[in-house]
């Protein structure tokens, strides 16, 4: 049976969303139930793994089976796309204004949507 330091160096994937609030919501799909918040962006990347070292430890424990991440490595997490200029800039002035980088943007906006898609 493995321990806690073979599970901890475990790369699972992690979705951090931006809230509405201003706060951040961060999850591992592959492990059920492990989630944590944070009121900034700074944050939430450690009270993420903190809250996977918690879950862990927890299954470890109540021999709950943890699971191994879901194998996405035929995806490279890259794609072009071309967008107006005037979208540019929006999304330009927006990911300034929350300081984060365009990419980080468009991945929460993207991510958000993805999670609570609107009908068509």
């Amino acid at each position: 049976m493995n321990d806690i330091n073979y599970y901890s160096q475990i790369k699972y994937p992690l979705t951090i969303l931006r809230e509405d609030d201003g706060s951040y919501y961060a999850e591992y799909p592959d492990l059920k139930g492990c989630m944590t918040i944070a009121e900034s962006f700074e944050e939430i990347q450690a009270m993420a793994e903190d809250a996977k070292l918690a879950w862990l430890e927890t299954a470890l424990e109540k021999n709950i089976p943890i699971p191994e991440p879901k194998d996405i490595s035929s995806y490279s997490g890259n794609f072009k796309l071309r967008i107006p200029k005037s979208m540019h800039k929006q999304l330009s002035d927006a990911a300034k204004a929350e300081g984060v980088s365009m990419n980080q943007l468009c991945v929460y906006l993207l991510s958000k949507e993805l999670d609570h898609p609107h009908s068509a």
